[in-house]
């Protein structure tokens, strides 16, 4: 089409050429009728011949070719602004970017220009320039998914057609690519099945935005609990929620959670009658803002296997308890006998076997009272005493192992009655407990310090000795039962190791704190906390110990 055109167009303007030709020369020899006029007119005329084709063809020419490069300078911007281009000279250096290819690599036009495209490409992907460059230099067009290297060393992924270029002999010498950023949407695909597999999990599972409470999903087993089985519950406020529930322990756990250094929090709940093991995580995304993953557990199963497992050791040690206290009867009996004629091996071991029924009823006696305690069947007393006077009486009580261990307790900071509501009974168990391991672990200074002091509204009680400390690989687990069975040069100087178990039950459950500090070689100090004046404790929450999850943060 455009050949005919073209002829079309080159006759006429040979045509004009030709008429305009012809009027010069007549016109110009019948103005001067001269040889030499006659001369000029054929020059001119041949010029005008000649030259006026030309002319008029390359405007022609001009203007189709306008026509032709306007349209692709268009689509070339078209490209340019939406995807992300770059070219290579056939040493695989790069020889040209354009904005978005330096916005979406971090990098400056600079920095990326005469570098090898190699370095575009995380270390995971080396051999991905290569197979690029062997199917280019084969004349073929390269489609695929590329990941390419941040300045900052994230990936970002591209969907990428590089284009081989060619010189004038038709050999290859670089190439062109054309990308597109396709890293949101893997992202999202990521998440689809992220969630996917979230819905098929049998634990509840809630994502809420940190910053307005928004629940950003939910799966499908924290949808059917809540009856959300129409419309989905994404867009729900949380604080909402809360209201038409019973999780406000949950909301309380996101509170504290935000904003703290603290960054996880697991507890128990019942929810409808099921109780529940919840775990709420604040997590950071990458957008600087974000979110709670709250998952949730129904802990029936455990629940009840934990409650018939206490029955059976309570029931156990119920019956253990009578039969170890008639054989410790008869043994003392026969140990305080003078007249009986008992063998000084004899007497011995029956000493040892009294002894041993002593450790065994205390054991019993221990593990019915974290029974008691966890499941809320003992019941704190709680009156108005002067601490003062407990202290010292816990002292007393210690007398015994006091004298036996060679040691001295000293006392300080009861000099003025402090007034207090608590159980004394219990306090004092938590008193002689501490005081009886103090006195085992004295040390050859043989000194004991038990300290009060008024912290206005809380009350602090030490119990420091000089011994050999506790190893920093057990200290983690000093509260948990029979810790101290683990390192015979602790169980050699006897106790249950259930003690200090005990201690932290009936320590929280009065609302107080429990803590230590210790270094070998040196001596430890346990120290607890209590509130001078508490609401009745609710013992039947209690679930710091062991067998039983704690609310502890991360």
């Amino acid at each position: 089409m455009l050949s005919s055109v073209y002829l079309v167009r080159a006759a006429l303007t040979v045509l004009a050429a030709i008429l305009l030709a012809g009027l010069w020369y007549s016109g110009f020899t019948t103005v001067l009728q001269t040889p030499s006029a006659q001369m000029i007119g054929t020059i001119g005329a041949v010029i005008i011949a000649a030259g006026a084709p030309v002319i008029l063809m390359s405007v022609w020419f001009r203007r189709q070719l306008r026509h032709i490069v306007d349209p692709l300078e268009q689509k070339l911007q078209a490209l340019d602004a939406h995807s992300v281009v770059s070219t290579v000279d056939g040493k695989g250096r790069i020889v040209s970017v354009n904005d978005k290819m330096t916005a979406l690599s971090g990098r400056s036009r600079d920095a990326l220009i005469g570098s090898p495209v190699s370095t575009l490409y995380p270390e995971s992907e080396v051999d991905l320039p290569q197979r690029i460059r062997a199917r280019l230099k084969a004349g073929q067009t390269w489609h695929g998914e590329t990941p390419l290297r941040h300045a900052d060393g994230s990936t970002f992924y591209t969907q990428t057609t590089i284009i081989p270029l060619s010189d004038t002999k038709g050999g290859w010498n670089g190439s062109i690519s054309v990308r597109t950023d396709i890293t949101s949407m893997k992202q999202l695909r990521s998440e689809q099945k992220t969630m996917e597999v979230l819905d098929e999990l049998r634990d509840d599972i809630w994502i809420v935005n940190s910053s307005d409470w928004q629940l950003n999903y939910m799966n499908n087993a924290a949808r059917q609990r809540l009856g959300y089985l129409g419309p989905p519950a994404e867009g729900k406020n949380l604080e909402h929620l809360i209201e038409q529930t019973d999780f406000e322990p949950i909301g309380l756990a996101c509170r504290a959670l935000n904003g703290s250094a603290e960054s996880a929090s697991r507890f128990e709940i019942v929810h409808d009658g099921v109780p529940l093991h919840v775990s709420v995580k604040f997590v950071n995304d990458a957008k600087g803002s974000g979110f709670f993953l709250i998952v949730m557990s129904d802990i029936s199963d455990r629940v009840a296997q934990d409650r018939k497992k206490s029955e059976f050791v309570a029931t156990v040690s119920h019956e253990l308890r009578s039969p170890l206290t008639s054989i410790k009867g008869a043994l003392s009996l026969l140990l305080s006998a003078k007249d009986t004629q008992i063998s000084d091996k004899a007497r011995d071991l029956m000493a040892i076997a009294h002894r041993n029924s002593d450790r065994l009823i205390l054991i019993i006696n221990d593990i019915l009272d974290l029974e008691k305690i966890s499941s809320g069947e003992m019941q704190m007393q709680l009156q108005d005493i002067d601490l003062s006077e407990i202290i010292c009486e816990a002292r007393h009580a210690t007398a015994m192992i006091e004298k036996l261990s060679n040691v001295n307790i000293e006392v300080s900071g009861t000099a003025k009655p402090l007034p207090i509501q608590t159980d004394p009974n219990r306090l004092i168990q938590v008193l002689t407990n501490l005081l009886s391991n103090a006195c085992k672990f004295a040390g050859e200074s043989g000194r004991v310090r038990l300290s009060l002091k008024n912290e206005g509204d809380h009350v602090r009680i030490s119990v420091e000795d000089e011994g050999p400390g506790i190893p920093v690989n057990e200290q983690h687990m000093i509260f948990q039962r029979f810790a101290d069975m683990t390192n015979s040069d602790r169980a050699a100087k006897g106790g249950t190791g259930l003690g200090l178990s005990i201690c932290k039950a009936i320590v929280e459950s009065l609302g107080g704190t429990i803590g230590f500090q210790s270094r070998e070689g040196v001596g430890t100090e346990f120290f607890f906390t209590l509130p001078r004046n508490q609401p009745e404790a609710d013992i039947s929450q209690i679930s710091q110990l062991q067998s039983k999850p704690v609310e502890r943060h991360v």
